[in-house]
């Protein structure tokens, strides 16, 4: 029987106790908030372990990340970067390709904490109504950036990327950031549930092409554990990467492999019957 969106993850408290519940949700808050203190740490105590935002930055001052859709753009517009943003942008790419699907979007991007709150208020006010949006349009709106940079010659989405604003923001001060974060708030809450994270957000679809054949995958252990009480589907931001894992025919696989899931491990906290547990993709028994 379906338990209430409201109490997603109750079941899984009362029955395996508070920690294993959060445990994964506890681990993702305290890697985005170590990136974001390693970004500070410079500022605040003058040792930079990070220097720079989430759009490029240097780790120990030597080696160079760099946000790779922004350098994408760079190049679409004709703006040929750096060495040392292209380098930045390989390391990157290279890094998150062997991780696994939009693990950046799971457990370092600041915003998904904003998009989670939004989430985690829906479903305790009982809002059900959503927009219904395809889930593709983040592609498309990644294409649309690409292009519209390449007949401009400017990094179009850069004026009003929210990711990147609310990482500087983070970092040098909120300011101006607030309303592009609140208007993502809002949207998530009132109209669109994951609209932001699960439909729009082009540096999402970046990295799900990225960490599309990436080595760490949600699996479900045996699908006859399933008591079909829908807390996975209630707290996963991508519930539609479940379903043929979780109840697709005995010849498809029981890893979920699509590029659109954030490893974000909601739904093995959530799951009072240990349906789902963390692996790697070349996992493969019981299948």
């Amino acid at each position: 029987m379906a338990n209430s969106p409201q109490h997603a993850g109750r079941e899984a408290r009362q029955k395996l106790g508070w920690w294993h519940a959060n445990r994964f949700l506890f681990w993702r808050r305290l890697s985005q908030f170590a990136v974001l203190a390693m970004f500070l740490s410079g500022p605040w105590l003058g040792v930079w372990i990070l220097k720079g935002n989430y759009s490029g930055s240097l780790l120990l001052e030597v080696i160079p990340m760099s946000d790779p859709l922004i350098t994408a753009e760079s190049l679409a517009a004709g703006h040929w970067p750096n060495l040392t943003t292209l380098l930045g942008a390989l390391i990157v790419i290279v890094l998150y390709a062997l991780l696994g699907s939009r693990v950046f979007c799971g457990w370092v991007c600041p915003l998904n904490v904003v998009t989670d709150v939004a989430a985690w208020l829906r479903r305790k006010l009982g809002f059900r109504q959503s927009l219904k949006m395809p889930r593709g349009l983040r592609y498309g709106l990644l294409l649309i950036i690409l292009a519209g940079s390449a007949f401009s010659g400017m990094l179009l989405w850069e004026w009003i990327n929210p990711v990147a604003a609310f990482g500087r923001g983070l970092i040098y001060g909120l300011g101006a950031t607030l309303w592009l974060v609140a208007v993502v708030f809002l949207f998530d809450l009132l109209i669109a549930e994951h609209g932001w994270c699960g439909h729009l957000c082009p540096l999402g679809a970046a990295y799900g092409f990225i960490g599309a054949k990436g080595i760490a995958r949600v699996k479900v252990v045996d699908r006859s554990r399933c008591d079909n009480c829908m807390d996975c589907y209630n707290v996963c931001p991508e519930a539609q990467v479940l379903r043929s894992p979780l109840h697709g025919k005995n010849n498809e696989s029981l890893l979920v492999l699509s590029k659109d899931c954030i490893s974000c491990g909601r739904c093995i906290d959530v799951c009072a019957e240990n349906v789902f547990t963390f692996t790697t993709r070349f996992n493969h028994s019981g299948e």
